[in-house]
């Protein structure tokens, strides 16, 4: 028998066990989902879009979650106007690089008619936790989902091109392609930890934007961020 709507609650995707242990959750296995407070629970993926979906997709229960959450640090893309440290809401993810190179340039699965969302590459983050998180100060940024970081300025600049992202990230669309496939909402969350481009110059703060994590994790422990209702 399925549960009530009223019961499900919100499962927290987190890729590394670096980003895990900053959240206070220091022994979490891989691709198992452990309850973390009352309609919270939290997944360690692995990094990356594979180990990411693999790992939604082995626990995500629509019966028994509401909306899933891609939780983790991210880079800083030319022209965002963010700070390090800051934390943003995904006001959509999206598949960055998955498609072909061509001569004329890059063509993504939806110019060569396999869009994974709809009609796009893109997954919006869900309106309603959207409005309840930027509440909570975050703010809302497009979020570029990579397999290949932007280590050098061109490939930095042409991602916030292509994309119009504010962030670069290596999970949150796989993570919402999941979601999406099982009717269970999506959003994404991420904090600054460091600048993209040319490898030698990023500015980097892992130890400040891995503390602000924690913050985020108490901010859904609050009371009624387990679960945004209909």
């Amino acid at each position: 028998m399925n549960r009530p709507q009223s019961a499900r609650g919100t499962l927290i995707a987190i890729a590394s066990t670096i980003e895990a242990k900053a959240c206070g959750l220091p022994d979490l296995p891989f691709w198992t989902e452990r309850s973390i407070g009352p309609q919270l629970s939290v997944v360690l993926t692995g990094v990356g879009k594979a180990a990411a979906a693999g790992g939604v997709g082995t626990v995500l229960d629509p019966d028994r979650h509401e909306v899933v959450i891609s939780l983790g640090i991210g880079g800083l893309l030319p022209g965002s106007g963010l700070e390090i440290g800051q934390i943003i809401a995904g006001s959509a993810s999206i598949l960055a690089d998955e498609g072909v190179q061509t001569p004329e340039g890059y063509q993504s699965l939806a110019d060569l008619g396999f869009p994974a969302f709809g009609d796009g590459d893109e997954i919006k983050g869900d309106a309603a936790w959207l409005d309840r998180l930027v509440r909570l100060g975050m703010s809302p940024r497009r979020v570029a989902t990579v397999s290949t970081c932007s280590g050098t300025d061109a490939l930095a600049a042409e991602v916030a091109r292509r994309t119009r992202a504010s962030v670069e990230a290596m999970e949150g669309a796989a993570v919402g392609l999941v979601a999406e496939r099982r009717g269970v909402r999506f959003v994404e969350v991420r904090v600054i930890s460091n600048t993209t481009g040319d490898r030698g110059r990023q500015v980097w703060d892992m130890r400040g934007s891995l503390s602000r994590l924690g913050e985020v994790i108490e901010s859904l422990s609050g009371p009624g961020l387990g679960s945004a209702g209909a």
